[in-house]
């Protein structure tokens, strides 16, 4: 019996696996039906997104193509509105030169190059005569505070230093007096001098009213009364040089000390106006035939009138001398040019 069910076992085992696999493929085919219709779905839900984004990337790319245009446009406006300021600046920076060299008159004489812009003019009111230079620098290193054989200690006079240093321009510049230095005789520079952006001697705050004057590494006019060294650092000097008083600061009169205000000397100034052009002036006296002289209080009138924004007043009497082209232009009150311990010089 045993071997009969066997026997059937084994006859009909192929049978048995062939309809266990095609129930097996019939149910698969069932889930396989259930997963392509879901499948399917996804793919429509996914085919449905596509176009939503494409209508996003779309609208998105049309917002940028129009803030595109919009930016464009909006730079060409700001071209547009910059040229014209400019053009505005250079019609206000002309109108402003024209009103300068109507006050002026014409000038004697005229310097241009890459450096610098100076024009020379003769000044002369009842009572005193002089000169004015007008400097536009457009490299602040051709103007230079220089000593004598750029040695501290010693003197020379201001065309000296002018041919040294091939200069087109010179003027004396700072306070000095004479001392004593290991039994020799020594030029003293009083108050603070700076050359190439650095002091030529320690810090010196005596006698506590001396200013320091100059220019900064744009070329623009600078000055202060020092209490420190760091109050000099900070206006960033590039030269400068030391005297007194202050006559303008901001197209206003500053306080001059009773016993300078109404005496009637030489002068020597630098001063600049709005637009930053510097301005030197050298003012003879001490001669009834040709200059008396003018008072520190009438100068402050003057300059004023002039259009003068600053303007500081540097060592003078018998020290002011201006030179110009090869030639000492005033007539210094000693007769003949007085050696001083420092220039200013503005190269060619």
């Amino acid at each position: 019996m045993g071997k009969i069910n066997l026997f059937l076992i084994t006859l009909i085992a192929p049978f048995l696996g062939l309809f266990l696999t095609l129930y097996n493929f019939q149910n698969d085919s069932k889930d396989l039906k259930i997963n392509i219709e879901e499948f399917e779905s996804k793919v429509f839900n996914i085919e449905e997104e596509m176009i939503v984004l494409e209508e996003h990337v779309s609208e998105f790319s049309k917002k940028a193509s129009d803030q595109s245009k919009n930016y464009y446009s909006q730079n060409e406006k700001i071209a547009g509105l910059t040229k014209q300021s400019e053009s505005s600046k250079n019609l206000s920076d002309d109108v402003y030169e024209k009103k300068i060299l109507d006050m002026l008159g014409p000038p004697i004489g005229t310097h241009i190059s890459n450096n610098n812009e100076i024009k020379v003019f003769k000044l002369q009111e009842l009572g005193y005569r002089g000169y004015i230079a007008k400097v536009k620098l457009f490299n602040p290193k051709s103007l230079k505070v220089v000593l004598p054989s750029n040695s501290l200690g010693e003197k020379e006079t201001t065309s000296s230093a002018a041919k040294r240093n091939k200069a087109i321009f010179a003027m004396n510049a700072g306070g000095f007096y004479q001392t004593k230095k290991n039994g020799k005789s020594y030029t003293q520079l009083i108050g603070n001098t700076v050359m190439n952006s650095k002091l030529v001697e320690p810090f010196n705050g005596y006698p506590g009213d001396l200013f320091f004057v100059g220019i900064n590494h744009q070329g623009d006019l600078i000055g202060n009364i020092p209490k420190t060294e760091y109050d000099i650092k900070k206006l960033n000097p590039l030269e400068g040089v030391s005297f007194i008083p202050i006559l303008l600061k901001d197209g206003k009169k500053m306080s001059i000390p009773s016993k300078w205000a109404k005496s009637r000397q030489p002068r020597s100034i630098i001063g600049s106006y709005a637009n930053d052009d510097l301005i030197f002036i050298a003012i003879d006296g001490r001669n009834s035939n040709w200059s008396k002289g003018i008072s520190l209080e009438r100068l402050q009138d003057k300059l004023l009138k002039l259009g003068v924004k600053n303007a500081y007043n540097l060592d003078g009497g018998g020290s002011t001398a201006m030179y110009y082209n090869g030639v000492i232009l005033n007539k210094p009150s000693d007769g003949k040019q007085r050696p001083v311990g420092n220039n200013i010089v503005i190269l060619p």
